[in-house]
C-alpha cells in the first residue's frame, strides 16, 4: 500500500487507479471494515490524526478529482461524508523519499510522466499535507 504524499497529478494512470483503491483500502481499514492491513504503517499518520475518517475522506477527494480532471469516473459515493480543516505534517525527508521512489517506478512504467514530473521544480503535496522539516518519516519502511 503506498499513500502518496505527493500530490495525485504527479501519479501516471496506473498510479492513479492503484491510489484510489488502495486509499479506498485504508478507509476501510479506519472504519473497522476489514482484518488486512490493520496495522500497515501507512496508516499511521492517518491514526494519529484528530479526525482520521475525515482525513482519508479528504484524501480520497482530492484523488478523485484528479481522476476526474483527466476524464476517469471514480466513483465519488465510495467516499466517507466527513471533512476536516486539519492538516497532516509530512517532512521533507518524507517528500524526497517519496519523490525518489515515484521517479523510479516512472522510469520503468511511463517515462512521459517522469518527464511531466521533472518539469516540477519542487512537486506539489496532496492538499492534506503540510510540509515540515526533517527526516523519512520513522514509519516508512526503507
Amino acid at each position: 500500500m503506498r499513500i502518496w504524499s505527493l500530490h495525485p497529478q504527479h501519479l501516471d494512470a496506473k498510479g492513479l487507479v492503484a491510489l484510489w483503491r488502495e486509499t479506498l483500502l485504508a478507509q476501510k481499514v479506519l472504519r473497522g471494515e476489514t482484518k488486512g492491513y490493520r496495522h500497515h504503517p501507512q496508516l499511521q499518520r492517518f491514526r494519529a490524526h484528530a479526525e482520521p475518517l475525515a482525513a482519508i475522506a479528504d484524501y480520497l477527494r482530492a484523488v478523485q478529482v484528479e481522476a476526474e480532471r483527466r476524464g476517469y469516473r471514480f466513483d465519488a459515493g465510495k467516499i466517507g461524508p466527513q471533512t476536516t480543516r486539519g492538516k497532516i505534517n509530512v517532512t521533507s525527508g518524507q517528500v524526497e523519499y517519496e519523490l525518489a521512489h515515484l521517479r523510479n517506478k516512472l522510469a520503468v512504467r511511463d517515462t512521459d510522466a517522469l518527464a511531466r514530473l521533472q518539469q516540477f521544480g519542487r512537486p506539489v503535496l496532496h492538499p492534506l499535507f503540510r510540509a515540515v522539516p526533517g527526516p523519512v518519516e520513522a514509519w516508512e519502511v526503507v
